[in-house]
């Protein structure tokens, strides 16, 4: 009888355990999520200020306009909960693309920088450009806590048998990316 008893309580020792395993992991998986959700609105409201900065360009140099909307439009992506780092990438680049070309307009046409909604716009971008840097960053501390419990045994053992598997860093996208771009 001792040992039925016995052998109970280690079984709900056991699954009291594991729901404690699942519940943390899952609290890590939603602010994994959250995070990415966060760094989706900042790119969105991102492209939102470029597009008055691309209207202003086309008062100043029309054909640029054409090649900043194509580029602003068409690559325009949604970023998810359920995005990738990949995606994220793809999104500043083409943020990147743009304010270049946007910079180089305004460099060729002096009336445009000049102008006060020039300014506010561009500060407006780089603005959100530093929230999307910060939550990239909240982001990768949360990949990096839920992939060392993951990593961690009997952690590990627990959470591939639910389902969880390791995430993607943004950072190191990024540091490979600039590398890429160097070489």
């Amino acid at each position: 009888m001792e040992k039925v008893v016995i052998a109970v309580l280690l079984f709900v020792l056991l699954a009291v355990w594991m729901i404690s395993v699942r519940q943390k992991l899952a609290a890590m998986n939603e602010n994994i999520n959250n995070a990415m959700n966060q760094i989706g609105v900042q790119l969105d409201v991102c492209f939102d200020m470029l597009m008055p900065l691309i209207e202003l360009t086309g008062v100043h140099a029309a054909q640029e306009r054409e090649t900043l909307e194509k580029l602003a439009v068409a690559g325009r992506r949604e970023i998810t909960a359920k995005s990738t780092p990949e995606e994220v990438l793809g999104q500043e680049k083409i943020i990147a693309e743009a304010l270049e070309l946007l910079n180089a307009v305004a460099d060729r046409n002096s009336g445009l920088k000049a102008t006060e909604d020039y300014r506010k716009y561009m500060d407006a971008v780089r603005c959100y450009e530093k929230m999307v840097h910060t939550s990239s960053l909240i982001y990768d501390d949360f990949v990096g806590k839920l992939n060392k419990s993951i990593g961690r045994f009997p952690t590990s053992l627990i959470a591939g048998l639910l389902g969880f598997r390791q995430r993607e860093y943004l950072e190191a996208l990024e540091k490979e990316d600039n590398r890429n771009k160097s070489e």
